[in-house]
């Protein structure tokens, strides 16, 4: 076990409030959950979506409805490449995040057969605004949130790497979509997906407890993305910290809860 590894058993012991390992006497610093959707509206959030200046939130693709954040094409009459992302404002490095997330309704005309059922949360992302007017993806680790088709096994929680590299069992990995250990979740059901990531050391994907994606080292490199700014892709740099997204990618997707752990004072 590596010692960022130990560190995340140590965060497990509780949601709130840890003590160090073998450390009964000397409490760290209290974490408290943070609501990033209050469930009421988005405020504390930007929209960016492909062809459109940011904040511009085209035919209100994002949007609450019944307390959950509500990714929609109903005014579209082709999706026609407009990906889109809603940013948490402020950026993280060391946290712990928790999204529920299901799949509904059917896939917007002209979205990819690749997108079906297709939604992400996007790790140490760059800023919605550095994003070019006509750029598709954030450079960022995505954590990509896949439901199931009803028929065939399609993982959940796996990892794709627009404009970056990343490094699993020791090697750099320059592929762009990686598989986890997930089951398969069909229909509109509730899913909880958990991501710790400690900065540059570790990020770990989780469901029901059980992590089925583990890599490190998060790097700018790579393509996948398109018509960025040159000057914000700067290959080799490492990705220790940014922002937090949720993607519309064609397919209708609810977040009903959007919370994070902030483990930022544990590494002072």
């Amino acid at each position: 076990m590596n010692i960022a590894t130990a560190v995340f058993s140590c965060f497990l012991l509780s949601a709130a409030t840890w003590k160090g390992c073998g450390d009964t006497t000397t409490t760290a610093p209290k974490a408290q959950w943070i609501q990033l959707f209050n469930g009421k509206n988005l405020d504390g959030w930007d929209i960016k979506i492909a062809g459109f200046d940011l904040n511009d939130n085209y035919q209100n693709t994002f949007s609450v409805k019944d307390g959950a954040i509500t990714v929609n094409y109903d005014g579209y009459r082709n999706f026609d490449a407009h990906y889109g992302h809603l940013f948490y404002k402020k950026p993280f490095s060391h946290y712990r995040l928790r999204i529920e997330y299901r799949f509904i309704g059917e896939q917007a005309p002209g979205g990819e057969g690749w997108a079906l059922r297709n939604s992400g949360a996007m790790l140490h992302g760059q800023t919605a605004a550095s994003m070019a007017k006509d750029q598709d993806f954030p450079i960022s680790i995505e954590a990509q949130l896949l439901g199931g088709d009803g028929v065939e096994e399609r993982h959940t929680s796996n990892l794709c790497t627009p404009g970056t590299h990343v490094v699993m069992n020791g090697k750099l990995e320059t592929g762009h979509c990686f598989d986890s250990s997930s089951k398969t979740y069909h229909g509109d059901q509730w899913v909880t997906a958990e991501f710790l990531v400690l900065g540059d050391s570790l990020i770990q994907h989780m469901l029901e407890g059980v992590v089925v994606m583990e890599y490190s080292k998060p790097q700018i490199g790579g393509g996948v993305v398109n018509n960025y700014d040159p000057a914000v892709k700067i290959d080799g740099t490492p990705l220790r910290s940014g922002t937090i997204s949720l993607q519309s990618e064609s397919h209708p997707v609810q977040f009903r809860k959007v919370e994070l752990l902030d483990l930022s004072a544990s590494q002072k």
